[in-house]
């Protein structure tokens, strides 16, 4: 009851940006003595701070203002991209305070070594983000793969060329390493004396990881950081980078599936006999709207694309560049945005969301994908009403599953503040 009672109060701070106590109390139905009580609670974890006397427009004295700490607890999200690796800080409110990126060509590189230059991008961040007074509570790890109900292990990313490989535990090792022993300067505490340790061992190596697909998380951020009306809580979100993914939010929760495999669009075959997969299959979504895919429908080598347009991002661009002068291009993207609708429709008639979300690269090429999606579906399509702008484009972007991966560590705060240790006396 405790637990959930500081959830509650929590999350409706959360909810309002700033809020007084009496207003916590009229919206979750406890008390002010109990209200008072558990926000005293919150203060103590570092969780909650007071932003100055609020005004309520009503007679009496005015309220002390609460509001999320954007000081001490914090989650860190990475991710592991084809072409790049990533890593960030967020606050309690959901801002990103320290970053590290780099580009790394992962295809086919042992897992061992990618995720031991992720844990240096990992302790980069987690010190910035020290220095802004911040220590993580726990790291959530976006991958372009599918992750099972086993804890730590990436069943398989078939664009990365990974088979069972245990991240979890991989980068535990890596972060151990990467780490300076304890007792020297870069680990002292004293470099961020209101954010203590960055785990209850003072080691990020002992901080929780959760690994979760790409396109999950990208989801998730569109869910929390992407600006929609409250209302919107049955959406289908896409995106696409090498290969498609695809994830389902229902009542404002992500749908997972019987085996947490939930949401592979990229694998829904449109062309039966069409050309080999990754996957093994044949005819798949990828295989016609992924980037490669439409680079070679354009008449560009995927390869000397990316050398002269590294990272992610950078073969998007170019496409997008060139769409404007060379119709080869836009009938590329027009054939990618009909292929995409044709398995969308499927999709749609399946789960009936009330909007499709595009992320990532598709969102930046969404002016030429667009009436390719929007033809097919409307075509297929047939048994309810289909609305113009039920295709909507993702603000949050190609960011999204790593501001997804960063923020899925707060929402686990708010959920469970139990969870966070009391803050340290600096003293």
């Amino acid at each position: 009851m405790r637990r959930r009672n500081l959830s509650l109060v929590l999350h409706a701070v959360a909810g309002h940006g700033e809020i007084s106590r009496a207003a916590v109390a009229a919206e979750v139905g406890l008390t002010r003595a109990a209200v008072s009580t558990l926000v005293e609670e919150l203060l103590s974890l570092g969780l909650l701070a007071e932003a100055g006397l609020t005004r309520p427009g009503t007679v009496g004295r005015p309220g002390t203002a609460l509001v999320l700490s954007d000081r001490g607890p914090a989650g860190l999200g990475a991710e592991v991209g084809v072409d790049h690796l990533a890593a960030c800080v967020v606050d309690l409110r959901g801002k990103v305070r320290a970053s590290a990126y780099a580009e790394a060509p992962n295809r086919d590189h042992p897992p061992e070594r990618v995720l031991a230059d992720l844990a240096g991008l990992v302790v980069r961040a987690a010190r910035e983000g020290a220095a802004a007074g911040l220590r993580p509570v726990g790291i959530t790890v976006a991958v372009p793969g599918l992750v099972g109900r086993d804890p730590g292990i990436v069943e398989r990313a078939s664009n990365l060329g990974w088979e069972q490989v245990p991240a979890g535990p991989l980068l535990t090792a890596a972060l151990a390493d990467a780490e300076p022993p304890a007792g020297t300067p870069a680990d002292d505490p004293s470099h961020a004396p209101s954010a203590g340790p960055p785990s209850s061992a003072g080691r990020l190596s002992g901080l929780p990881i959760g690994l979760d697909n790409e396109a999950n998380l990208g989801a998730l951020a569109e869910l929390w950081l992407g600006g929609h009306d409250r209302d919107l809580r049955h959406f289908l979100h896409v995106s696409a980078e090498i290969g498609i993914g695809a994830a389902l939010v229902v009542e404002g929760r992500l749908f997972r599936g019987a085996h947490g495999h939930a949401g592979e669009l990229g694998h829904v075959p449109v062309r039966p006999a069409g050309p080999a997969c990754p996957c093994g299959a044949r005819g798949c979504l990828e295989q016609y709207a992924g980037e490669e895919a439409v680079l070679r429908a354009a008449g560009l080598d995927p390869a000397r694309a990316a050398a002269e347009h590294p990272g992610p991002g950078g073969r998007v661009r170019l496409l997008a560049e060139r769409a404007g002068t060379d119709p080869a291009v836009r009938r590329a993207l027009h054939q990618a945005g009909s292929a995409l609708g044709l398995a969308l429709s499927g999709a749609v008639n399946v789960f009936d969301p009330q909007k499709v979300v595009l992320g990532g690269g598709l969102a930046e090429l969404s002016p030429w994908l667009l009436p390719g999606i929007e033809s097919e579906l409307r075509r297929r399509v047939t048994d309810r009403h289909w609305p113009d702008g039920a295709v909507a484009v993702s603000s949050v972007g190609r960011e999204g599953p790593l501001l997804g991966a960063a923020n899925s560590v707060v929402r686990s705060v708010l959920d469970d503040p139990t969870s966070v240790r009391p803050r340290e006396n600096p003293s």
